[in-house]
């Protein structure tokens, strides 16, 4: 296994432009070209400059990458157009479309979040272990960046935003692969980032852009050179990644989010939370895609979702007790376990808390599943009965997000039970080194009884 247990899966994913499709996975992994080892050589060059530099120079390095995104708003605004332009032409699905788009509101919130993150708390040099072995051979651990991390993830263009600032922020260079659909929106960004970091200490060399299907195969290959591969994309291509690369990976498979109102609980809170687990953003892996009913509180949550439900243009579908209470259509066994990234819910109704929490331990992902209720001792079962990232109660499911955490910008959630767990922010991007300071102190006085520990911790 990869340090961390990051070899396994564990990470929300979003998809590979043309990556090969499930059935296909079976490619060759190419050599990394010369051309692409010296600019792999270039970036890891430019991260361990990067990892010497102090938090003040990282810091305005960060919001010297905001004010450059600024300055190339309209730029990257048409960028992205144009991007849209051609999903349209080429038929790509709605959840597509809608991660792809990036509009002058959702770049401004994006700046937003690059901001937050140059003002979070220096996550380099942080001493976590403070200990004397011995009378002058002192012990510590601190905080140091990854290095060099390959992020390859499909459609959302404000990824390189988010990605490309914690990696600054902790001291880190990145290779991105974004997708194909959103070419032209990566390369407005990462010009602008570049341009940003050409105005501070940092090197835009730091940053990388790849553009070819061949290029993000070889990146694979790129041992040595990368320190971690963040898969942003389907199980197939987790599970493909991770077969053909020695470079640890951090991926993971569906977001498939449960809301489960329970027998005592505030019909119109309930309801209200439903509508915007579902209806907010479908498209997002934080979105519900199974709602769990008491089957005491099924009758009346029903007479008022359903017209709900129908105004919003959800498309519900029950097990046969649901359809019994106005569920419009039968759902497949398949469905407890789909992510519809779309207007589509799976109802299903339970006998108990119990049966609710059997449910969701079968068919969830472990990534953020709720529960709406009034009854303390209910609550608290579920809060820690179900294993999963994020467990909310009386709240929408939308909450699970770095930028909404106060993160600032995320690299992604994790699901793996090992941390990094959650949405992902500079936390998942620094490692640790122990340093041990004596002054000519040897083991074998130790292995032989002259000398002994003491292990007395200090203060931190």
């Amino acid at each position: 296994m990869a340090p961390g247990g990051w070899g396994r899966p564990g990470w929300r994913s979003i998809g590979w432009d043309d990556a090969p499709q499930p059935c296909a996975l079976a490619v060759s992994v190419p050599d990394p070209s010369p051309e692409l080892l010296q600019r792999a050589a270039g970036v890891r060059r430019a991260a361990m400059a990067l990892g010497q530099l102090g938090d003040a120079e990282r810091r305005g390095a960060v919001l010297a990458m905001a004010d450059a995104l600024e300055a190339d708003a309209a730029l990257i605004v048409a960028a992205n157009q144009a991007d849209l332009e051609v999903a349209a032409a080429e038929n790509l699905a709605p959840a597509l479309v809608a991660r792809l788009k990036l509009d002058a509101a959702k770049l401004a919130a994006a700046i937003e979040g690059v901001r937050q993150v140059a003002a979070l708390p220096d996550p380099l040099g942080v001493r976590q272990l403070h200990r004397e072995l011995d009378d002058g051979l002192v012990l510590e651990r601190l905080s140091v960046p990854l290095g060099v991390v390959g992020v390859i993830f499909e459609a959302r263009p404000d990824a390189v935003m988010q990605i490309a600032s914690l990696a600054i922020r902790s001291g880190n260079g990145a290779i991105l692969k974004g997708g194909r659909e959103a070419s032209r929106s990566c390369a407005a960004i990462l010009a602008a980032l570049q341009r940003g970091l050409a105005a501070s200490t940092v090197a835009p060399a730091a940053l990388e852009l790849l553009t070819s299907r061949e290029e993000s195969l070889a990146l694979l290959r790129l041992d040595g050179l990368v320190d971690l591969i963040i898969p942003r994309g389907s199980n197939a291509l987790v599970q493909f990644i991770q077969d053909n690369t020695r470079i640890p990976v951090l991926g993971h498979a569906d977001g498939i989010c449960h809301l489960y109102v329970d027998q005592e609980v505030d019909i119109a809170q309930a309801l209200r939370v439903a509508l915007d687990s579902k209806t907010q953003y479908p498209a997002a892996c934080n979105a519900i895609e199974t709602l769990l009913l008491h089957r005491a509180v099924a009758p009346r949550f029903l007479e008022a979702a359903l017209p709900a439900f129908a105004s919003a243009g959800v498309e519900l579908r029950g097990d046969a007790a649901a359809c019994a209470l106005g569920v419009p259509q039968a759902a497949a066994e398949a469905d407890w376990g789909t992510e519809y990234s779309d207007l589509i819910l799976a109802v299903r109704l339970v006998d108990s808390l119990e049966q609710a929490l059997a449910h969701i331990a079968r068919h969830g992902s472990r990534h953020t599943d709720a529960i709406c209720t009034t009854n303390t001792a209910a609550a608290e079962t579920f809060l820690r009965g179900v294993d999963s990232a994020g467990v909310y109660l009386n709240c929408s499911t939308r909450f699970a997000d770095g930028f909404r955490y106060g993160f600032g910008a995320e690299v992604g959630i994790s699901t793996q039970t090992l941390p990094p767990r959650g949405p992902v922010g500079l936390e998942g991007l620094v490692t640790y080194r122990y340093l041990l300071r004596g002054t000519g102190h040897i083991a074998a006085d130790y292995a032989s009884g002259e000398r002994a520990f003491t292990h007395r911790d200090l203060p931190l």
